[in-house]
């Protein structure tokens, strides 16, 4: 689209503006091409006709959706207006600091603490890419430590900027940042160190000045080393350009360095009084600019912080007070007062009270320091002159002095601090950062603002030439033409000062001669420069300065003072002086020829990315310009060899005000620090790059159905980009991305929005038509409504008649008293029943107060005896403890003998072991001995073979060679031919090289050397091709030799092969012979083989008899599905014993699986039945015990009557009425207290003698019961016992067989073990026959080989025989011990039957004391809780781990139980450690440890935790021992547990939560985010898995049933849950607030969408009550203020009374960070906000702005009485403790 079409009415441009440099104006009237005015309406409402160039229109405004971008490439207007505006907006409204401009950062100074700095800020940053975060200085530390890990390449971050912009306190966030994500595992504190250097470097080069109260007076640059692991191991400084002066000099309302306030404001402590220092305002250095205070720093303080710096750092306190001394000998001389004598001379007194403090401190003589400083020593050739100086020169010394001390001071801190950060190991990558001063500009610019305008020169080009490098490295990777830019080059200006006769060389060349001025120079420069440099002015109304043109701006230079600061010299015989002091650190800073500290420790090397010319004189090197230049060379080679990151700071307002915005100030900073300038370099090509995704889900408004349509969106934007934009050349389509060249995408967005915009109306249209329509229907039948009623009206009116009117009003009357009388008798009654019913509820209210004070009587009587019974039992376990102590002493003394005795059997179990080893190792070297024999054997005949084929090769490789010799010379020949040519060829290639190269000779210098170079090279290489290829001709010459050396000794040995040939011929005819021998052999074999067929086939009805025998027991049809068809067969078939042998190893493996199936199913069949048993029998006993309680009451009852009834028989009768029990319960039969009254005995006789016949028919029937029950016993215990001998008697039959068929297995075994004895001998016979024909000919090797062949398939035979009798044996044993097994289970079935009384289990597990560790393995240390949790009990190993504690209790085994519990304990410890990052391992653990600590609190015997237990339970509580310290020890375990819990959860959750909760879009049409076409850098590659609100649900998930499977308790779950509702809400809070472009309307409708996903989840696992839902209430409320409107008073009330789980600087961040998303959405204005903080005023919450996500709540772990007898826990035959014994 043209420029000028874009110029229409509505649109909005920019325009000069002499206060706020650019204001905004929107377009009135349509511009025209050739309109010379464009008519502009302003912002307060005027109109102006601004007039117009018609080659450079107004630039033109960006639309507001995209005003506020994080980066300032990313708008669609690239100037400086745009540019101004978007960081206005960022900074004075949205309260950001932070911006992007492409690569660079740009900070600017808020003069007010934030609260985005703290740890939290620095993790939440830690791992994320570059842009998908607000921008932050901890972004780009980011970058630079991803690079450096990824890329395993050095980087480096500049921070530059004006004085009081903040760069030292952006590089120092930056090396925290680094100091915390890369901190190290060691105890040396390498990363505090590191940031312990800024303290002490900001103490003695940090300033007051005019413009920031902490400013750095020196340039710095600290490189920070990583180890492979990228962890900080050490670091290095190199500091620039101190400034000097300060020391000697300070302009008003500016201070000296901070370390002399820090000292004179500690003048008054103990330590510092030897200095004899005062208040700063005593001393001339310090006083100087008027200002010694800084406003809210407390110097005093500042100092105790330097100290404790400097013992961080490891300077002891001598070492600390020797630079306190030189810093108070410095104030002391600028004290000293220098008197004029004359107008000639000076001098300076003796007795001045600061000299002798001076030379006392630094150890100097005072009379010579007194004498140097008035005078100088003037050496010529012929003669030493000493010549007086005048007061001001003589004053000039004494500064030069201070400063020459203060310096070498500083560079010996900083040398010691670089030695103090020093590291052993080696360096793998470092990480640079620069804190250098930025473009300076002051009314007077001297020496030093040259050396930083020049430093800053270098930068400048150095920056420009990395973002074209990144520029042409994005274009190339999307494969978009790259075309040359025009951009600023600043190497003019650089050779202006630099170069050959340049501006700092022809200063150095005026300080070296003695009667050099900075007029003489000047005018040096004049004459070299002026109109021949058009970068280089002389000023018009001066002649003591000049002007250079910087990239920035034009900057005059005073040639006041150059000469002097740039040579920095001392009167030589002050320094003699000074190098004869007695303070030995001050003799070393002026000794001679001092070792200059290396830059950089010795492990660092740096490779420069191109080579740099350095000065070649050394008498250039002693001036401060030299050493400026060289310390440059070396700083530009190392940013060279780095990858740089760049921060720009900018200082908003000179008057420190925070969020001020000083347009002028920013934009003259901004042109000075290169941000316009890359701006501008962007501009020119295609600043806007969005990707297709983006592109599509933006415009996809602007598509069509029919473009819709297509499958690939790629193809679809291509298409919808050709149809909108006529003109290609404004944008390029790349492999991922779509670039647009400027103010396209604000094209883009005024078609979005206007089609918006109509989608609106046509809406509204439809909209307002339906409500017109819907109000005019409710009019309507409103108005028929009324009709109607009125219509009725007036019917009503005609039909009403005098007397239908009385007759109604009578009615009505009779109704009336009908209804009262009905009322009136209603009500009566309804009183009556009240009066009743109070007077029951009083009378029963009454009897229950009655009652409750009768209770509570009681209840004072009860407690006074169980106080008394308490304690009792607390004087009992008083004595216990103490008798415990007693035995705990005695068992320690015994332990101690049993750890002797333990260590001796040790060392006979070593001498054991070693023995074994021994006996091993000498088995082993047998097999070896006898399988390298066989080897032997085989090697021998391999070789013999070998001998033979070896003549037959050596033919046909004679007959190769003579090939490859004959193609050799063939390939000779073409290669000399090649070589000519080629060699003809380089010498035409040459001859044109030369023409071109001496036509060229004066344009390409450099290019013409690099040609020579590499023609030599290739030169050296064909020459030395060609001497290779003569080595290799050489060589196949002296290999044909070999070969026929070879062929001749192949002849020679060939002729042996002949003569053994003949031999061989005569030794043919005894083959007769063998022959015979080996028809015998045969026979026999034959013979053997029928012998073995005939025993195989015994051995085959055997075995189908044994098969038969142990499958009658089984289903055969079963076994036979187990068996597959080749099983089947080799059973079935009647070939080899083998094949048979096999399938019946199958089919008594499967037998053997389904015996032990069933053995187990019997098992638990028996057991069952045992129960049974138990239980029966306890019922019998139970009716017995019965029986006999009725029998001894029946006997007492009838005696009691007996006697009495002949003694009393008279008084029975008289009390006969007063006796009324006809119905009394069995209880009142039971023996009666003696002090009864005797009335009542008699009247209870006669009521007994009264039942006794119901009783004895009562007896009787039980007594028939009794029979029959015995009668049924009896029957099923003979039953039983018929089974059992039914069993036994089979079992016996088995064994019988069994034994006999293991006999006759033995019998055959004997025989063929004698088979085999005698096919040994054969064999042997067989082998030494063989040994005498070992060199025979081939037909006597064939027949050696098929004897072998023989032997080796008898012996496999025989083994394979073995084998199969071993496999019956172990058969065999098998069944034994299974019959054995159930012959045990059988008679205990049998004891249990036939046994009295009912085994009752005690709920203990007996263990000895040996097995105690093989207990901990299998049950703690090898458990698999997958295996385990299924169908089992939660907690068993903690249930069985307390049966075994209360076995050792009831053996009141002191020893063993604190054994037990130890090494339970230490074996959870050490499960817990092996699995740290096991979720599962962690939650099976935390349950079971809970479900121990549990048990040993139900089980204590204390009062409150017996309340829920069974009488049994009370019955196992531990009777000898209090295991409370243990309870408290187990607790303290399951607490680091639980939180390791946590930490494994969160771990495994959060890398999930912010895509899940804030990035993935799950409601359809809504999207929270627009597309910003932010530029990433390469190494910020978006590789995370993409993770929706799904996984979040599925990963909780997995946690709640692993934790339910494991059977942790419910509280706990809810304790967990709760605090992973924590971290999901904190992570996704903490997110938002660290995103601007999430700070939506849509995006808050999606945060609430997820919250609601997550309280369903809470219920379908109802959890309502874990208090989770509350932990997500923050990020409630933060969606709730994303959505609601932010406008009116009313609006910020609201706000205020509903986010009151956010803090104030939560809320004002949330509120500034708000972006809408299109432009029908409104921002918030600065003066919303502005109400709301002042609304929030008031509270007193926390300022900080993130949440805590380490946060724990606390713990707290339930009492839970386990509902489980233990008495009834059975072990599971997986935890392989067969070794326990249930009690």
């Amino acid at each position: 689209m043209a420029g000028a079409a874009l110029y229409t009415q509505y649109n909005r441009v920019w325009i000069p503006d002499a206060e706020e440099v650019w204001k905004s104006a929107e377009i009135a009237k349509d511009y025209r091409v050739g309109d010379k005015v464009l008519r502009l309406l302003l912002e307060d409402g005027t109109e102006l006709d601004y007039s117009l160039d018609p080659e450079s229109l107004p630039p033109l405004r960006n639309p507001d959706i995209l005003v506020g971008e994080n980066d300032l490439t990313a708008l669609s207007y690239l100037h400086e207006p745009a540019v101004l505006h978007n960081l206005r907006i960022r900074f004075a409204e949205s309260k950001l600091i932070y911006t992007y401009s492409g690569i660079i950062l740009v900070a600017m100074n808020p003069y007010k603490p934030l609260p985005i700095y703290g740890d939290a800020i620095i993790h939440a940053y830690s791992g994320q890419n570059m842009g998908d975060m607000d921008p932050h200085i901890f972004a780009v530390a980011e970058e630079a430590y991803k690079q450096m890990a990824r890329n395993n390449k050095n980087q480096s971050i500049i921070v530059s900027g004006e004085s009081g912009a903040g760069k030292t306190v952006s590089a120092r966030y930056a090396m925290r940042y680094f100091a915390t994500v890369s901190k190290s595992s060691s105890n040396t504190h390498v990363e505090d160190k590191v940031l312990a250097s800024n303290p002490i470097t900001e103490a003695v080069g940090n300033a007051k000045t005019t413009r920031n109260d902490n400013s750095s007076r020196f340039g710095k640059y600290t490189e920070i080393s990583f180890d492979e692991r990228n962890q900080i191991i050490g670091a290095n400084m190199r500091t620039y350009l101190l400034e000097k002066s300060r020391v000697v000099f300070q302009s008003e309302n500016e201070r000296n360095y901070h370390i002399f306030y820090q000292l004179c404001a500690s003048a008054q402590q103990s330590e510092f009084k030897h200095l004899k220092l005062g208040s700063a305002e005593e001393f001339n250095y310090t006083r100087m600019g008027g200002s010694t205070v800084i406003e809210g720093v407390n110097d005093r303080a500042g100092m105790v912080e330097t100290q404790k710096t400097f013992t961080l750092l490891g300077f002891k306190e001598d070492f600390q007070m020797d630079v306190f001394k030189i810093l108070a000998a410095i104030l002391h001389l600028g004290n000293v007062q220098v008197t004029a004598v004359g107008n000639e001379r000076s001098s300076v007194s003796e007795d001045d009270r600061h000299l002798e403090v001076f030379c006392e401190l630094l150890g100097l003589e005072r009379s010579k320091i007194a004498q140097w400083l008035c005078n100088r020593k003037i050496i010529t050739t012929s003669e030493t002159v000493v010549k007086p100086m005048t007061r001001p020169q003589a004053i000039n010394a004494r500064d030069a002095l201070a400063k020459k001390i203060y310096a070498h001071l500083f560079d010996f801190i900083v040398e010691r601090i670089n030695q103090a950060l020093q590291f052993s190991g080696k360096q793998h990558t470092f990480i640079g950062v620069l804190d250098i001063y930025g473009f300076e500009t002051f009314d007077v610019n001297s020496f030093e603002q040259f050396c930083i305008n020049y430093a800053n020169e270098k930068l400048q080009q150095q920056f420009n030439l990395h973002v074209f490098k990144l520029e042409q490295e994005e274009y190339m990777k999307e494969d978009i033409p790259w075309t040359l830019i025009d951009f600023y080059d600043n190497q003019p200006v650089i050779d202006l000062i630099e170069a050959k006769m340049g501006i700092l060389e022809l200063l150095d060349e005026e300080c070296l001669l003695p009667q050099g001025t900075d007029e003489n120079w000047l005018q040096k420069l004049y004459n070299n420069f002026v109109n021949k440099n058009s970068l280089f002015e002389k000023p018009r109304m001066s002649n003591t300065s000049f002007i250079i043109q910087h990239f920035a701006d034009k900057v005059e230079y005073k040639c006041e003072g150059f000469l002097e600061k740039n040579r920095d010299t001392v009167y030589d015989m002050l320094v003699e002086t000074l190098r004869a002091s007695k303070f030995h650190l001050c003799a070393n800073f002026f000794r001679e020829n001092p070792v200059p500290p290396s830059p950089f420790g010795s492990a660092i090397t740096v490779k420069s990315a191109k080579p740099l010319i350095k000065p070649n004189n050394k008498q250039f090197r002693t001036t401060v310009g030299s050493k400026f230049r060289g310390s440059l060379y070396l700083l530009m080679e190392t940013l060279n060899a780095t990858t740089p990151h760049y921060v720009r700071c900018i200082k908003p307002n000179d008057e420190k005000l925070p969020f001020e915005f000083d347009s002028k100030r920013i934009v003259q900073q901004l042109r000075a620090c290169g941000v316009l300038e890359t701006i501008r370099i962007s501009a020119q090509s295609y600043p806007s790059r969005w990707t297709y995704i983006e592109f599509y889900s933006r415009y996809g408004v602007l598509m069509t159905k029919q473009e819709l349509s297509f499958g690939d969106k790629k193809e679809v934007c291509k298409v919808v980009l050709h149809r909108l934009i006529q003109d290609s050349n404004q944008y390029q389509f790349g492999k991922t991305k779509i670039f647009f060249r400027a103010g396209q995408v604000a094209y883009l967005e005024k078609l979005r929005l206007d089609k918006l915009r109509q989608s609106c109306v046509v809406i509204q249209k439809h909209i307002r038509g339906w409500l017109q329509r819907k109000k005019f229907l409710r009019e309507r039948q409103a108005a028929l409504t009324i009709q109607q009623y009125f219509r009725g009206q007036q019917t009503v009116r005609k039909a009403v008649t005098a007397t239908a009117l009385k007759e109604a009003w009578a009615a009505i009357i009779i109704q009336k008293y009908c209804r009262g009388y009905l009322v009136r008798n209603l009500y009566q009654l309804i009183r009556v029943a009240t009066i009743t019913i109070q007077a029951y509820t009083r009378g029963l209210l009454a009897r229950r107060r009655y009652r409750k004070m009768l209770e509570e009587h009681k209840a004072v009587i009860l407690q006074k005896y169980a106080r008394a019974w308490l304690a009792r039992r607390r004087f009992q376990s008083i004595r216990r403890f103490v008798l415990n102590i007693q035995l705990t002493y005695r068992v320690q003394r015994l332990q101690k003998k049993l750890e002797d005795q333990n260590k001796e059997n040790h060392g006979l179990v070593e001498k054991l072991t070693s023995l074994a080893a021994l006996r091993a190792s000498d088995t082993e070297k047998i097999q070896k001995l006898e399988s390298e024999l066989d080897r032997a054997a085989t090697h021998r005949h391999n070789y013999e073979e070998k001998g033979k084929k070896y003549k037959a090769a050596m033919e046909e490789k004679l007959a190769k060679l003579q090939k490859h010799n004959s193609e050799l010379e063939i390939q000779k020949e073409q290669i000399e031919l090649q070589l000519r040519e080629k060699t003809e060829e380089l010498k035409g290639k040459m001859d044109d090289l030369t023409k071109q190269l001496f036509d060229d000779v004066q344009k390409e210098e450099q290019q013409r050397i690099l040609l020579e170079k590499s023609f030599e090279l290739k030169t050296q290489d064909y020459e030395k091709q060609i001497w290779s290829l003569k080595e290799d001709i050489q060589a196949l010459k002296e290999e044909k030799m070999h070969l026929h050396h070879q062929l001749e000794e192949e002849r020679v040995t060939s002729d042996g092969l002949k003569g053994e040939v003949a031999q061989l011929r005569k030794q043919a005819k005894t083959i007769s012979e063998f022959e015979k021998e080996i028809e015998l052999l045969q026979t026999q074999k034959i013979d053997v083989e029928k012998h073995v067929q005939s025993q195989k086939r015994e051995m085959r009805e055997k075995m189908s008899e044994i098969t038969k025998q142990l499958l009658e027991s089984y289903d055969i049809e079963d076994v036979r599905s187990r068996l597959s068809l080749e099983d089947l067969e080799h059973l079935n078939e009647d070939g080899e014993l083998w094949f048979a042998y096999e399938g019946l190893k199958k089919a008594t493996h499967v037998l053997e699986s389904h015996f032990q199936s069933q053995k187990d199913c019997y098992e638990k069949e028996i057991e069952a039945l045992n129960f049974k048993v138990v239980h029966l029998s306890q019922e019998i006993n139970h009716l017995q015990k019965l029986f006999r309680e009725e029998t001894d009451i029946n006997e007492s009852i009838r005696h009691e009557v007996t006697r009495l009834t002949s003694e009393n028989m008279d008084t029975t009768l008289s009390y006969r009425s007063s006796a009324h029990l006809p119905g009394y319960p069995f209880s009142a039969f039971l023996p009666l207290p003696s002090p009864l009254p005797r009335l009542r005995i008699l009247g209870h006789l006669w009521a007994v003698s009264q039942m006794i016949p119901d009783f004895k028919q009562q007896i009787s029937e039980l007594e028939k019961q009794k029979q029959d029950l015995e009668t049924r016993l009896n029957e099923q215990t003979e039953s039983m016992k018929g089974k059992l001998e039914e069993l036994s008697n089979q079992l016996n039959r088995n064994r019988e067989e069994e034994g006999t068929q293991r006999k006759t297995i033995e019998a055959q075994n004997e025989i063929h073990i004698k088979e085999k004895e005698k096919l040994i001998s054969k064999i042997q016979e067989m082998q030494e026959a063989s040994e005498h024909l070992k060199k025979q000919f081939e037909t006597e090797s064939e027949v050696k080989s098929t004897f072998r062949q023989e032997a080796s398939r008898l012996t496999v035979e025989n083994r394979d025989l073995e084998e199969e009798l071993d496999m019956k044996d172990r058969v065999i044993k098998k069944l034994q011990d299974q019959v054995k097994t159930l012959t045990k289970t059988i008679e205990k079935g049998n004891d249990v039957h036939l046994s009295s009384g009912p085994k009752e289990y005690l709920g203990m597990l007996e263990y000895k004391t040996e097995d105690e560790e093989k207990l901990i393995q299998n049950l703690i240390l090898d458990l698999k809780p997958r295996g385990v949790v299924v169908n089992m009990i939660p907690g068993l190993p903690a249930h069985i781990l307390f049966m075994c504690v209360r076995y050792a209790d009831s053996l009141n085994d002191a020893g063993m139980l604190k054994s037990l519990m130890n090494s339970a304990i230490n074996g959870i410890k050490q499960v817990v450690k092996e699995h740290l990052e096991d979720f599962e391992m962690l939650s099976f653990w935390l349950s079971n440890t809970c479900h121990f600590l549990n048990c040993l609190r139900q089980y204590s015997g204390e009062e409150e935790f017996m309340k829920l237990n069974s009488p049994n339970q009370n019955k196992n509580c531990l009777n000898n021992f209090d295991l409370s310290e243990y309870r408290q020890i187990l607790s303290d375990v399951a607490i680091r547990i639980y939180h390791r819990f946590i930490v494994v959860m969160e771990n495994n959750i959060q890398p999930i939560i912010v895509p899940g909760m804030l990035e993935y879009e799950s409601l359809q049409g809504i999207s929270g985010l627009k597309p910003t076409g932010f530029r990433k850098r390469s190494s910020s590659i978006d590789d995370t898995d993409a993770y929706t609100m799904t996984s979040v649900l599925q990963q909780l998930s997995y946690f709640y049933s692993t934790m339910c499977q494991n059977g942790l308790d419910p509280e706990l779950v809810r304790q967990a849950v709760k605090q992973l509702f924590f971290l999901i809400g904190a992570v996704t809070l903490n997110s938002l607030f660290l995103r601007k472009d999430m700070c939506s309307c849509r995006k808050g409708m999606q945060i609430r969408c997820n919250i609601s996903y997550l309280e369903e989840w809470l219920k379908d696992k109802n959890l309502q009550n874990s208090l989770a839902k509350e932990t997500l209430e923050p990020l409630s409320q933060a969606a709730w203020l994303l959505q609601v409107k932010k406008i009116t008073d009313s609006d910020a009330k609201e706000i205020y009374e509903r986010c009151t789980s956010l803090s104030a600087v939560q809320i004002i961040k949330i509120l500034n960070s708000y972006t809408p998303i299109d432009d029908f959405e409104k921002r918030v204005t600065p003066s919303f906000v502005r109400k709301v903080q002042a609304l929030l005023n008031s509270r007193e919450d926390s300022s900080q702005l993130m949440l805590d996500t380490k946060y724990l709540f606390q713990v707290t772990f339930p009492f839970t009485p386990s509902p489980h007898a233990l008495e009834m826990i059975q072990i599971p035959s997986s935890f392989k403790l067969g070794f326990l014994n249930r009690l």
